[in-house]
């Protein structure tokens, strides 16, 4: 299954002005900003996902809402499996070791 996960922009990679760092319940991963360039999203901003590229950005509630959805259709391991997948940066670790679920 194809998924865009919302993610929340927490930096910007010094020196790459197309790549920023998004977090997705705890995982946090690089991400191409390149599709975003006529509205760059800011730190804070929540952006949607899909391998690797920021496609839209949303609202923090939409961003709710659509992990709501992912967890309530059984999903949620999967977007974290995904965002761990992107292969832009080295392995993250979680917070405490294992996913946080919203």
């Amino acid at each position: 299954m194809c998924l865009a996960i919302p993610g929340k922009i927490v930096e910007f990679v010094p020196g790459q002005t197309q790549l920023g760092t998004v977090e997705v319940t705890g995982v946090r991963r690089k991400v191409d900003l390149g599709l975003l360039q006529d509205d760059m999203p800011m730190i804070g901003d929540w952006v949607l996902i899909h391998v690797g590229f920021a496609m839209t950005k949303i609202s923090e509630q939409d961003a709710m809402e659509q992990m709501h959805l992912l967890h309530m259709l059984g999903e949620t391991e999967q977007a974290i499996e995904e965002v761990r997948g992107y292969g832009l940066e080295e392995r993250g670790e979680h917070m405490n070791g294992s996913p946080r679920l919203s």
